[in-house]
């Protein structure tokens, strides 16, 4: 496993939570499209489908670990940057091989190259909180 290799899993997989979300697509079909369409040299391919499947199959579970910490309701919530608290809550909660300071740092470099200008703050706002909970 190389770092740069889950970064760009990390990449492909934003887009494809983003486009499940706005879509409802089966996440299946999603993840061939990805494949197929997508330029994967270099992608860690299993932790792409992992980051996509599991997010998608635990979305309710996810929502429920940052929820708490946002300072507008969830439906009211950017879907990049729900994307990006997804990947990020199923990383810290489902990957205890992810140290949760690489989980943030990549959370806050997704937010950075797919959200608006400042949702890197709120990401590593609302994340700081879930890893000192999740501490406990």
């Amino acid at each position: 496993m190389k770092p740069s290799e889950r970064r760009k899993a990390r990449r492909l997989a934003i887009q494809a939570l983003y486009q499940w979300q706005v879509t409802q697509d089966n996440v299946a079909d999603i993840a061939q499209q990805f494949a197929l369409e997508q330029d994967t040299k270099g992608v860690d391919l299993d932790y792409f489908r992992d980051l996509l499947f599991g997010v998608s199959v635990h979305v309710n579970e996810l929502d429920a670990v940052y929820s708490p910490y946002l300072s507008r309701p969830l439906a009211d919530l950017d879907l990049v940057d729900k994307a990006v608290l997804r990947l990020a809550s199923y990383e810290l909660t489902r990957r205890e091989d992810v140290p949760y300071r690489v989980v943030i740092n990549e959370a806050i470099e997704l937010a950075k190259a797919f959200a608006a200008e400042e949702s890197h703050r709120f990401v590593n706002g609302v994340l700081d909180k879930v890893t000192k909970q999740l501490k406990k």
